[in-house]
């Protein structure tokens, strides 16, 4: 059964900036710190990139999986979809970028993820896990954008 997370952050750049760094996938590594590599491996028309492929830090050990990224709700809405992983079954979700009134040079950021691991864990376990994983995203690239 998939395992379903929400956080939110305000950030201190413009929703063109988040955007900027959200869809630079091979800048990745530089500021979301589990992950080892990261490559666009098919683009859009556009030169955006569709399919990415990860290589990350999970729960002592290696994983790789590829996401499949919609342009549809750009530049509001960036949104992903498993490919493939070698021990996820679902990671799909969205960032939201929603510009602060009043305060063009902020941003509120929803994170939702969606996933859904393949190997057993205790609900509670894998819990904790997402909301560390989300959490971390969001404070690394909230301090990646603000430094």
């Amino acid at each position: 059964m998939a395992d379903e997370a929400t956080q939110r952050t305000e950030i201190d750049a413009s929703p063109a900036r988040v955007w900027e760094v959200l869809t630079n996938f091979a800048g990745y590594p530089a500021w979301a710190q589990d992950l080892k590599s990261a490559s666009v491996i098919a683009e859009d028309d556009q030169g955006r990139g569709v399919d990415v492929a990860f290589r990350a830090a999970a729960m002592g050990r290696g994983t790789s999986y590829t996401l499949r990224y919609d342009y549809g709700k750009a530049p509001d809405v960036l949104s992903w979809e498993l490919v493939e992983g070698d021990i996820t079954r679902k990671l799909d979700g969205y960032y939201e970028l929603i510009g602060v009134d009043g305060e063009p040079g902020k941003t509120e950021l929803v994170y939702h993820l969606v996933a859904e691991l393949a190997i057993p864990l205790p609900g509670f376990v894998k819990r904790r896990a997402e909301s560390m994983i989300m959490s971390a995203a969001l404070r690394h690239l909230k301090a990646h954008l603000e430094q």
